[in-house]
């Protein structure tokens, strides 16, 4: 009998163990400064204030996650490096998160994690493109969530000029549509850089890191542009950009308003055209959510629906800050008898939006037009980020931001 025992004990050790982990969601993730929820991320090591990053999330799950936050150094296309030199192996995890529980009754999500960067575990030491992954503790290759934000330590002083113009064309009983900002960037490098080293400006409008307005070297035509002296004096310059309008935006918090499980986003009407219609101020893109203590900080299936004109004729896609502010396939809208519909699950808050007309070919969005249901008008407050990017020849070479300029648009 003890034989026998001994057997079953050698071949149960034979066979691996196969640990069960629950199904995990991220949800409502967000990165902002400091306590700011609206705020870029950007950490400004030049600024008195703006020297931390706030990892906000809910997390979905039937059992007690355990989770880590790796931080990775990116080049200016957001791919993290491999040089182990910029990898900061010492300070690039936060291990052991701490969840709090969500109290009862809240639909949606059971834990909610906050965290501030840098800290102890976590450091910054390069100026440039930082994104963090979400990942499971016990394999890392397992990415739960991602996100983006920005390092700087300029050291460069950017001047930045922006005119109104007008396109040339014709835009039919639509002119507004030919209403463009330029912006012009200027700067001086110093003797301790290179001329030839200098790659270019990307500027990144509200919350639209995805998809930011790049002036580079390499490419030269009548909207994006540079001048150089050949000595130390440069500019750049980015013309034909649409203002905009701003954001529509919805506020689900009061539970008299928004009492059940599926709910309009427009309190029971729907959306049309604003072509021609200037909306009040917003958060630039930004959301504002409910705290995760709230007793009614659930989560909704929030209904979008669009009333569109029949001279729009392309596929419309619903883009936001509960995704990123990404034109995405899977958030195309579906037409029901005429009425453009859409729904999604989102955190009882302020959530801003718009609507996009764009062809759509397999997985590939191509002519997007983020006018033609939003309208244009030069009075839109937005916010532009501008980063000067030079490869450095340190620690093997990498895209390093120099310069960075934070400029508001409006009331010019």
């Amino acid at each position: 009998m003890r034989r026998n025992l001994l057997i079953i004990f050698f071949f149960a050790y034979l066979i691996p163990t196969v640990i069960l982990r629950a199904e995990i969601e991220i949800k409502s993730l967000r990165v902002y400064i400091g306590s700011n929820e609206t705020s870029f991320p950007v950490i400004d090591f030049a600024s008195s204030d703006e020297k931390t990053i706030t990892i906000d999330f809910d997390v979905q799950t039937t059992s007690y996650p355990n989770l880590i936050i790796q931080f990775k150094f990116c080049d200016s296309n957001w791919q993290p490096y491999e040089n182990q030199f910029l990898q900061n192996p010492l300070y690039n995890t936060e291990y052991n998160l701490w969840l709090d529980k969500i109290p009862n009754g809240i639909k949606g999500a059971r834990f909610h994690y906050t965290g501030s960067f840098p800290n102890n575990n976590v450091q910054f030491p390069f100026s440039g493109k930082w994104m963090f992954f979400i990942t499971d503790s016990h394999n890392k290759n397992l990415v739960y969530a991602a996100q983006k934000f920005f390092v700087v330590l300029p050291g460069i002083k950017l001047n930045v000029q922006v005119t109104r113009e007008t396109m040339q064309g014709s835009f039919g009983d639509k002119a507004n549509l030919g209403r463009t900002l330029a912006i012009k960037t200027s700067f001086t490098l110093p003797d301790s850089l290179f001329p030839s080293n200098v790659r270019k400006i990307e500027i990144v409008k509200n919350r639209m890191i995805t998809s930011p307005i790049v002036i580079d070297r390499n490419v030269n035509n009548q909207e994006r542009y540079y001048e150089w002296d050949a000595a130390r004096k440069f500019s750049f310059v980015a013309r034909q950009l649409r203002p905009g309008n701003e954001y529509r935006q919805i506020d689900t918090r009061s539970i008299t308003n928004y009492p059940t499980e599926t709910v309009d986003a427009r309190f029971g009407e729907h959306d049309q055209s604003d072509l021609f219609t200037k909306r009040k101020r917003d958060f630039n893109g930004s959301s504002l959510l409910l705290n995760y203590r709230n007793p009614n900080a659930d989560y909704q299936n929030v209904v979008f629906k669009l009333k569109a004109p029949e001279n729009v004729t392309k596929p419309i896609f619903l883009v936001g800050s509960f995704n990123d502010w990404k034109l995405l396939p899977e958030f195309e809208m579906y037409d029901d008898k005429g009425m453009m519909n859409f729904s999604i699950s989102l955190k009882r808050g302020v959530h801003a939006y718009q609507y996009v007309a764009a062809n759509i070919n397999g997985n590939r969005i191509a002519n997007a037009d983020w006018e033609i249901l939003e309208g244009n008008f030069f009075e839109t407050e937005n916010e532009y980020f501008i980063f000067l990017y030079y490869e450095s020849p340190e620690k093997g070479g990498y895209n390093k931001i120099i310069g960075y300029e934070k400029i508001r648009t409006g009331a010019l």
